[in-house]
């Protein structure tokens, strides 16, 4: 998983060998010391055919990847510099990538999406807004140039998050690419994870997983 910001939702989070659920909406603010709320200038919106969310979850017998799609989403953008943004990712379209078995695979993507782990059902979409960037002096070129402060719900939770992100704004397109890791129980999921269950050997899922956005928006 390697790619971008923002979005999302999220999501997808999401997701590694299995997850599960809660409740508790916006919790604490996150610091907004350099964009004013609500973010001012032109709205891009997400171009989906090329907007990608990347996820990577590790257990102690190794790993899992795959694709969740951004459902919709935008960048507001002032003066070539993005000032905000928010992007809903479609938890329904949650995919594993590195299992070519067709059954393995099918279980996987069920489990996924069962209460063990995201509840889609339940909580069919995962959300990204941004609240806060701050840009990172001398950023090398195609490196991270901006922090990126936001909102991530998942399964109706809502917790803060901060990751570098590389952000470009030129001609009418904005893209946006991080690595983002998110802590799988602070949003309730909780299947294999030793912070509910204790020492689980080698049955233990990382709490911690990686989503990688990709996304390009446009005016």
């Amino acid at each position: 998983m390697k790619k971008v910001a923002i979005l999302a939702s999220l999501a997808g989070a999401l997701i590694m060998t299995a997850y599960a659920g809660n409740t508790t909406k916006n919790e604490t603010a996150v610091a907004t010391t350099e964009v004013a709320a609500p973010a001012k200038g032109r709205v891009y919106n997400a171009v989906i055919e090329k907007s990608e969310v990347k996820w990577n979850g590790k257990k102690v017998t190794g790993e899992h990847s795959g694709t969740i799609g951004v459902k919709s989403g935008n960048l507001v953008i002032n003066k070539n510099k993005v000032t905000g943004g928010k992007f809903v990712i479609d938890m329904n379209s949650i995919t594993v990538t590195d299992i070519t078995d067709p059954e393995y695979n099918g279980k996987l993507v069920g489990h996924l999406k069962s209460d063990d782990f995201f509840s889609v059902e339940k909580h069919p979409t995962a959300t990204f807004e941004i609240k806060a960037l701050a840009p990172i002096a001398k950023a090398a070129a195609g490196k991270p140039n901006y922090k990126v402060n936001g909102l991530l719900t998942i399964k109706g939770i809502t917790k803060p998050v901060q990751f570098p992100a590389t952000i470009t704004v030129k001609d009418g397109v904005a893209t946006a690419k991080a690595d983002v890791t998110v802590n799988r129980a602070q949003y309730d999921v909780k299947y294999g994870s030793e912070s509910f269950f204790g020492s689980l050997g080698d049955k233990a899922i990382m709490d911690d997983f990686t989503v990688s956005f990709n996304v390009t928006a446009k005016q």
